[in-house]
Order: C-alpha cells, then structure tokens, then sequence
C-alpha cells in the first residue's frame, strides 16, 4: 500500500487513521496558526490543514500527505485548545446547553498539487452542572483539546445531539479522508486484508 505522511502529531487522527487500514508514518508539521483578520472560522480551519500538507509536503515530493485541522466554533467564535484549568471552564459553562459547530478541514498534497475540503458538524450540549464541570476539568482530559472536550472520551456524555460526521469531531472525517486519498492515488479498500489471505 502507498504510505501516507501524517502531518499532525494527534494520537486521536493516527488511531482513525488505522481504523480504516491506511499505513503511514507521522511527520508534525510546526506552522503558524493565528488567525488572520476578519478570516471566518472555516476559511481558518482549511488554511491550517493546507499549509500543514504542504509544509510537510515540500520535505517529501511526490509522497502524500494529509493535513488536518479542528476547530470548536461557538457563535462564530474559535474556541481553541484552553491554556489552563480555568479557561477550560470557562469554556465548557459556554458551551452548556447550547448547538455548536465543530469544523474539521483535511487536505492531501501530493507534490504540487493540494485538494482540501471542510466538514462541519453540529454538537448540541445538554446543560451541564458547574460540579460535572469541575470533575471534567480536574480529570486532565480537556487540555489538549480544541473547546476543552473528547467526545470519544469522558466529556461524550455532555452530548445530547450531534448532526454531521462523529468522526470528524473526533478529529478527521473518514469518508472524505478516503476519498481525498483516493483522488490521490491511494484507494483505501483496495488494500485491506483478505480473510482467506490471513488463513494461507
């Protein structure tokens, strides 16, 4: 199979990743993710999973790599990843009771060339007490998470609606994953494993 080059350092993409039988190695890409003014959340979502690609990308021509990127939105607002215990409050107060969108962009280089798309996905919370609050945050689980939530994690039971790709909110969306890296030249099923192959 085709090896991919995984430009994202997240344990939660690399076990999706292996979900759907996709070999690849991980290679980080460091770029800068400030949002540019007046760049609508999307617009910043996709920008990050491109110049990840792309990054990583010109250190390997003609290989493919896929860049992804998450971002939490509440009332058009970017709630990133919480710097501490009490901004990770502060974001989960703002997110009880409320629908926010969870948008996740991938993009797949394959030498020049770069195709990316964007998945959003709406996440309705249900309302949360400030004591299951706390207990979340102390857990340690919402620090390195955009919107300080794992929704394949502790915080799924804070969910009580979701309309859209769950995978996505988990960190990549696997069927447009499949499909950009089909369009690539790397056609997912085409290399899983055989049961009558692993009995010979």
């Amino acid at each position: 199979m085709t090896s991919i080059i995984l430009a994202s350092a997240s344990p939660r993409r690399s076990e999706l990743l292996t979900q759907i039988g996709v070999a690849f190695s991980v290679q980080p890409a460091h770029i800068d993710e400030t949002p540019r003014a007046s760049e609508s959340p999307g617009d910043y979502v996709e920008r990050l999973a491109r110049e990840k690609a792309l990054a990583i990308s010109t250190d390997f021509p003609g290989e493919i790599v896929l860049g992804s990127d998450t971002s939490v939105v509440l009332e058009g607002a970017i709630l990133g990843k919480p710097s501490d215990e009490a901004e990770a409050t502060t974001m989960l107060t703002r997110l009880s009771g409320k629908t926010h969108q969870v948008m996740t962009a991938i993009a797949v280089t394959k030498g020049e060339h770069c195709e990316s798309l964007l998945v959003v996905t709406d996440v309705s919370f249900r309302v949360l007490a400030q004591g299951e609050i706390a207990a979340y945050v102390s857990t340690g689980e919402p620090m390195d998470k955009a919107g300080s939530y794992g929704i394949q994690g502790l915080g799924g039971i804070f969910v009580k609606q979701l309309k859209g790709s769950y995978s996505a909110v988990v960190g990549l969306p696997l069927q447009e994953t499949a499909a950009l890296l089909a369009n690539a030249g790397c056609i997912v099923w085409k290399h899983w494993p055989s049961s009558t192959e692993s009995q010979s």
